[in-house]
């Protein structure tokens, strides 16, 4: 009667075995708000350090490009693992540095997050 009873709560049960559905960059930006947002201090620091570090390091790669001198405005969205892997990215912004700075993101690490997935962004504006 046992054997019975587990398939039959199996197939009852609501998980998935499917992946999650694909998000867009509207959404992938809400939960980089989110979850910056629930950072708080030292955490928030140490977050915010390595982000500067990561850009630092992807605007000196991409320097070594021939881009266009384009400034516009653009933002990257970075998904992590719990081990602070970038595993997707998003991009608002057609520049050639933003292309260049998504393709440099991709496979890097930032930091260790709270939760997993975490969501952060890069807000790049070229106005003081």
């Amino acid at each position: 009667m046992n054997s019975l009873i587990l398939p039959l709560l199996l197939l009852l049960s609501p998980q998935s075995t499917s992946p999650a559905a694909p998000i867009d960059y509207l959404q992938a930006k809400r939960l980089a708000d989110r979850d910056e947002a629930s950072v708080t201090d030292p955490a928030k620091q140490a977050l915010l350090s390595a982000q500067a570090q990561l850009l630092d390091a992807g605007v000196a790669h991409c320097n070594q490009q021939p881009l266009r001198k384009d400034r516009t405005p653009f933002v990257v969205v970075m998904q992590l693992d719990s081990d602070g892997h970038i595993t997707a990215t998003w991009r608002q912004g057609e520049s050639p540095l933003a292309i260049c700075l998504q393709r440099y993101v991709r496979d890097q690490t930032l930091i260790k997050p709270p939760q997993a997935p975490f969501y952060a962004a890069l807000e790049i504006s070229f106005t003081q």
